[in-house]
């Protein structure tokens, strides 16, 4: 695998994929790498081509009172797990490099980026879009693959390339489970072994949910009671934010009459986690 900092190391072989006419395939990440991103990098793989692989922890997207400063780094590992997944290639640019000026120009999410995660937490998903703007202008990437588990990102994602008129096509992999439910994300490794056993609710919470709609319960707020009520059987979790959203535009929904996004923000113990499953009504 190629290890490359600086961007005209990335430009380089960038050029070498569209001589030899290889798509590129562009994984971005912020590191502390687990199974769900290998997901997204076999993924890519299987898919053929250049296989891409970015690390980058980007300040824009935290706020003030995040956790920035203490976001795991595990260069070493990442490497690794990279490596062992399929990745050609990984990307680990500098702060300079991404924002060369400082976090100057910066781009705005919109609508989109003001519901749901983005009420909680102003101006992230205005940093998300900033960066993957950048990132996607200085990859050439021709596909970009991100996970289920960010469903807001996603829809987010999709807005921007079709507002700045990029080619670039977006993939979307399912989100990756412990065997208990839990979503895996990087923050897990700050949850205790009790929160850690704890945690598991929200899943649990989201699937009674979406089995309740598929027997046929299509008032979203039964459903979210039903949901709040199997995670607030936690005592060590508690939620703040539960929302049944259009998958597309993120408008809440008050009556299931398509499938729809139940989506979820908790904090367990300190740790937030977020997590969402798709709610399929029966067909009529």
């Amino acid at each position: 695998m190629i290890h490359i900092e600086s961007l005209a190391a990335l430009r380089a072989v960038v050029r070498d994929a569209v001589a030899s006419r290889q798509a590129v395939r562009f994984v971005p990440t912020m590191g502390a790498l687990h199974d769900g991103h290998a997901a997204l990098i076999r993924a890519a793989r299987a898919d053929g081509g250049l296989v891409l692989v970015s690390v980058f922890v980007n300040p824009t997207q935290f706020g003030p009172n995040e956790d920035f400063a203490r976001y795991p780094r595990t260069p070493g590992a990442d490497a690794a797990l990279a490596t062992k997944a399929g990745a050609d290639a990984l990307w680990a640019p500098l702060v300079e490099d991404v924002y060369p000026a400082g976090p100057s120009a910066r781009l705005s999410a919109g609508a989109l980026g003001a519901v749901w995660e983005g009420a909680f937490r102003p101006g992230h998903f205005d940093g998300v879009a900033t960066v993957v703007a950048k990132l996607l202008v200085a990859s050439g990437a021709d596909v970009l693959y991100l996970g289920e588990k960010d469903y807001q990102q996603t829809v987010v994602v999709r807005r921007l390339i079709r507002d700045l008129l990029l080619t670039t096509e977006v993939r979307v992999v399912p989100t990756v489970r412990e065997p208990d439910g839990l979503a895996l994300s990087s923050r897990n490794r700050y949850l205790s072994a009790d929160d850690r056993r704890a945690a598991a609710a929200i899943s649990r919470g989201l699937r009674a949910c979406a089995k309740l709609a598929a027997d046929g319960e299509r008032r979203a707020d039964a459903l979210l009671v039903h949901l709040q009520d199997v995670i607030g059987g936690e005592p060590r979790v508690t939620v703040q934010y539960a929302g049944i959203a259009d998958p597309d535009t993120l408008e809440p929904v008050t009556l299931l009459n398509a499938p729809a996004r139940a989506l979820v923000a908790a904090y367990v113990g300190a740790t937030r986690l977020i997590d969402n499953i798709l709610l399929v009504p029966p067909t009529p």
